[in-house]
């Protein structure tokens, strides 16, 4: 198997929700000799220093400042969570001799490949320990949950379009009427915690199939998620492999993209203009300083981009039909949806040049609306020039992805051209 695809697997893996992909990053920068700061406290920052800071448990910023003073930012943001079922309060609903779990949908998600596959539960508990209150990360690693068809039978017009109700189709299984009241004794002992312990909660179901490399020369890898956690890792991994001498390097992961990042966490709040602006306050700069510096730094978004499907050639746009395995595809959209410029755009196609990685363009046929991403919103708060940059996959938003093995090598070596 291809060595970065492979990573790329096992970091999908390990990573069920965003709260476990933060976590994931912080164990690499905190090995890597990054320091953590906190947001209650002060920021000492030194030329030459490696720092990052998490907020929610869900978004984390990752930067380091070169040994020769630079107050220039290169930034990749890309966003940690992807489309899911979300647990309900008091979630068990016993019937007929069944417990299920009452979830409610997050984020636009394709509905159909979530049945008949195995699911569990991801995400963090807050318990009451010591006397204070505290989060508490949990997997339950195991096969727990499975949201059962419909047998052809019983839904004779199954194969001719159906429109699924959240409430009543998407309830997952969980046990015979024996497990009524067992579920979070379940996933209090996956945590390692007392269930009378437990607050509060934000779990997630997540798709318990491994991810896989195939096709005929394995050009092609499959996994839950790949939207964005294949931009996340990619930019994570040309972070820590970059010389990052000449600027202010950011790498930068928010959450709620796929509900509107109109949360504290979210590409819409002021995570990102903070922390850019307490770094070049550290450093000794001001208000006119940071504003200076805004001007004169760069933004990557990178969330993944449509393909072209083999079977609905007519759903893409008859001249920019990006093709899995083609190289990094930049992202356009008259409406600003997507924030490329002409600017913007050549200075990314110049990158690549530098990079020796293919790019190639991505916008929506002129009678589809597409979706939005990070940039815009993020500029909003922390204006500068940016670009939107994904990576072709299929199935987006289904519960499970495909996109081009080598396209997430291109975009690990274009963010260590950026990060120099």
């Amino acid at each position: 198997m291809n060595h970065t695809a492979e990573k790329l697997l096992t970091f999908i893996k390990e990573s069920p929700t965003a709260f476990q992909a933060v976590e994931m990053m912080k164990t690499r920068f905190t090995e890597n000799g990054f320091t953590e700061l906190k947001e209650d406290e002060h920021w000492e920052i030194k030329n030459g220093g490696k720092y990052f800071v998490i907020r929610n448990h869900s978004a984390i910023i990752a930067f380091t400042v070169p040994e020769v003073s630079s107050d220039v930012f290169h930034i990749i943001a890309s966003h940690s969570d992807s489309p899911s079922l979300k647990i309900k309060e008091n979630p068990g609903m016993a019937e007929n001799g069944y417990v299920k779990l009452n979830v409610e949908l997050y984020g636009g998600a394709l509905l159909a490949p979530w049945f008949d596959r195995p699911l569990s539960v991801a995400g963090r508990l807050i318990v009451k320990e010591d006397e204070q209150i505290c989060e508490k990360l949990v997997t339950v690693d195991k096969d727990m949950l499975m949201i059962p068809n419909l047998a052809i039978h019983m839904n004779r017009e199954a194969n001719s379009g159906y429109k699924y109700n959240v409430q009543k189709d998407m309830l997952p299984l969980y046990g015979l009427e024996s497990a009524k009241g067992s579920f979070f004794k379940t996933v209090a002992e996956a945590a390692g915690v007392k269930e009378e312990d437990i607050l509060g909660h934000d779990l997630f179901l997540y798709n318990r199939m491994p991810g896989t490399v195939w096709g005929s020369e394995e050009e092609f890898v499959s996994a839950p998620r790949l939207d964005d956690l294949q931009c996340t890792f990619a930019s994570l991994e040309g972070f820590l492999q970059a010389d990052k001498k000449k600027n202010i390097t950011v790498h930068c992961v928010l959450d709620n993209e796929e509900v509107g990042s109109t949360t504290r966490q979210g590409a819409a709040s002021a995570f990102l203009k903070d922390v850019l602006y307490r770094i070049n306050l550290a450093l000794g700069g001001d208000h006119e300083s940071y504003l200076m510096a805004l001007a004169e730094s760069f933004m990557i978004s990178a969330d993944n981009a449509h393909a072209l499907h083999p079977n609905y050639t007519d759903k893409s746009d008859p001249v920019n039909r990006p093709t899995m395995n083609g190289g990094i595809v930049i992202k356009y959209n008259a409406n600003q949806k997507y924030c490329t410029d002409g600017i913007s755009a050549a200075i990314f196609k110049e990158l690549c040049r530098e990079a020796e990685v293919p790019y190639q363009t991505f916008v929506n046929r002129s009678d589809i609306a597409g979706g939005s991403t990070l940039g815009n919103i993020s500029n909003t708060q922390a204006a500068m020039n940016t670009v939107d940059i994904g990576l072709p996959q299929l199935a987006m938003h289904s519960a499970y992805e495909t996109a081009g093995v080598k396209d997430t090598e291109s975009l690990v070596r274009a963010a260590k051209v950026f990060y120099r």
